[in-house]
């Protein structure tokens, strides 16, 4: 089975998309396939395997919610 996925975050400010790329491209080099298009980050997610896929899904969704409470706290 092949399990193929696109997913978009788009950022209010295009240096908090760019900080997020890089920050996240470290993690997911090998894994997911992103692009950074101004304040949008398109990310591919591409599996051979649900586990896998959710897995990687999952740390993906779960690093952008961390990026966000560091970003959110640093305007504090």
């Amino acid at each position: 089975m092949k399990i193929e996925s696109t997913l978009k975050i788009k950022y209010i400010k295009k240096e908090s998309a760019e900080i997020s790329f890089e920050t996240l491209n470290v993690d997911n080099e090998g894994f997911v396939k992103s692009q950074l298009n101004e304040n949008i980050i398109d990310f591919e997610i591409n599996s051979n395997s649900l586990g896998t896929f959710l897995n990687t899904t999952d740390d993906l969704i779960a690093n952008e919610i961390l990026f966000e409470e560091i970003i959110q706290s640093s305007k504090n």
